[in-house]
């Protein structure tokens, strides 16, 4: 956790004097498993899924089935989609004398309902607690199964951070899935996305792509088992976020030769442009993307102005208004340059995480947008709740299903959509997404009923001293630092 300047914390991060704290307030937290991981694999349309942990840890998948139908077929959504997975169900014996069986057992029920080419294994808790030998498992039944078997350690306690868990899946597919280049293929870029991408986002990385001559091999959502064996035969692997990217782009290059950039994301209209000049530099199209990006400017650049006039002229007086994100690292980097192309002004903002990875990027977003105060935590909603009355922004943007900041007379609304959301204005990103987004804050502004009503008609949810405290973090005990 941390609440201070950017150029603090970069400060600290260079000299190593960033600290882990415990709380002594949380409200809620994510699950390693649950948060980010069954949602992506459970849409892999020739693979089966199983839990192997207690009935519950599987309850996620049970309304993923829904939100990716609400995706039309039209816009390419796989019509025979369904999902396919089974838990092992473990009891209180299972955890005294194992489960080995009753994962064995699992693996060969998903060959037998589903027919898969791949069987990914999600560890929980129980699983990794009683510290059962999912390879050794594993080891003795793939000879007998047909489809490849991928082990995932994803258990809830393994990290208090959720991203964890998508870096285990990502070892796993690495592992387990990837096959050797039978050739490469120069016209071939992966594509790895997060959560908060949506099918919109999806369709027009494919339209960038392919005007260039280029193949867009998107993992993990809706991918095929073959997509990830092909993963090490691509020209390049670019990112959406670099927090969700690494992994993958690091192990593919080791492994396989295939080289990657990690930022910057496509969101606005110049990070778009370097994140397309940077695959044009891996695939030998350097000057075919330049002249795409020359005829994306002509249609989209003037429609990116006029929506900078407008929220430049929103309050009357030229001032610019004042936008506070909730961002994971990856967000932060590549939004906070957005909101400047849009004239907002980002005087503070929020973070999930924050580690190296992105220390070079940010240094150079500071440099480039100036400084700003930043709140590094895991979205918790009293936090956020604090940090909103105290800076009183123009907009508020946060997560979906994210509480804390809504009993508010000004604008608020969500930051991205929901990964099913098929609607044109979940778009974000790619140029048409700079437009997307930017028009709707505009309709944000204007419409603003949603506020209202709950301003009215809903009670405050913390007490007025917690909002008087000097920082969002005042509580933190120094003397639990690590």
């Amino acid at each position: 956790m941390f609440y201070g300047k950017a150029t603090q914390l970069i400060e600290d991060a260079k000299a190593g004097r960033t600290k882990c704290h415990d709380r002594k307030l949380q409200q809620t937290s994510g699950c390693v498993l649950n948060f980010y991981l069954t949602v992506r694999v459970s849409t892999i349309r020739d693979a089966a899924v199983i839990y192997h942990g207690p009935l519950g840890c599987s309850s996620s998948s049970l309304g993923y089935r829904e939100i990716f139908r609400s995706v039309p077929t039209e816009l390419g959504r796989p019509a025979n989609f369904e999902l396919n997975w089974i838990t092992t169900n473990l009891q209180q014996e299972d955890v005294v004398y194992g489960a080995g069986e009753k994962l064995k057992n699992a693996i060969f029920e998903a060959q037998k309902r589903y027919d898969p080419k791949a069987i990914f294994i999600l560890t929980t808790c129980t699983s990794g607690i009683i510290g059962e030998d999912i390879e050794g498992a594993v080891a003795e039944v793939q000879p007998d199964v047909k489809a490849k078997i991928v082990p995932v350690h994803c258990e809830g306690v393994r990290s208090r951070l959720v991203q964890t868990g998508y870096d285990a899946f990502w070892h796993g597919v690495l592992k387990y899935l990837v096959r050797e280049p039978k050739e490469k293929q120069e016209d071939l870029v992966n594509v790895a996305s997060m959560l908060s991408y949506t099918w919109q986002d999806r369709l027009e990385i494919k339209r960038l792509l392919e005007k260039v001559g280029l193949r867009v091999n998107f993992v993990p959502e809706f991918a095929s088992v073959e997509q990830f064996e092909q993963l090490s035969e691509a020209a390049v692997t670019a990112p959406l976020c670099p927090t969700y990217t690494d992994y993958i782009s690091k192990g593919l290059k080791q492994e396989y030769g295939v080289p990657y950039f990690l930022y910057p994301s496509p969101v606005g209209i110049k990070n778009t442009d370097e994140w397309l000049r940077q695959i044009g530099k891996y695939t030998g199209k350097e000057e075919e993307i330049e002249a795409l990006i020359e005829e994306e400017h002509e249609t989209w650049v003037p429609r990116l102005e006029a929506i900078r006039e407008e929220l430049l002229n929103f309050k009357g007086n030229g001032e610019r208004l004042e936008v506070l994100g909730s961002l994971g690292q990856g967000r932060l980097l590549s939004q906070i340059p957005y909101f400047d192309e849009l004239g907002l002004k980002s005087s503070a903002a929020l973070t999930q995480d924050f580690d190296n990875l992105i220390l070079k990027d940010i240094e150079q977003m500071v440099s480039e947008t100036g400084d700003f105060d930043v709140l590094v935590n895991t979205f918790q909603a009293a936090e956020q709740g604090h940090i909103t009355r105290a800076r009183d922004p123009d907009i508020t943007l946060t997560c979906p299903f994210q509480g804390g900041a809504y009993k508010r007379e000004k604008s608020v609304t969500r930051l991205h959509a929901l990964r099913g959301d098929p609607d044109p204005w979940s778009l974000q990103n790619g140029y048409a997404g700079a437009i997307a987004y930017g028009e709707f804050i505009i309709q944000s502004l204007k419409n603003k009923s949603f506020e209202s009503t709950l301003k009215q008609k809903t009670k405050d949810s913390y007490k007025d001293w917690w909002y008087k405290q000097p920082d969002p973090l005042y509580y933190l005990d120094k003397e639990t630092s690590k």
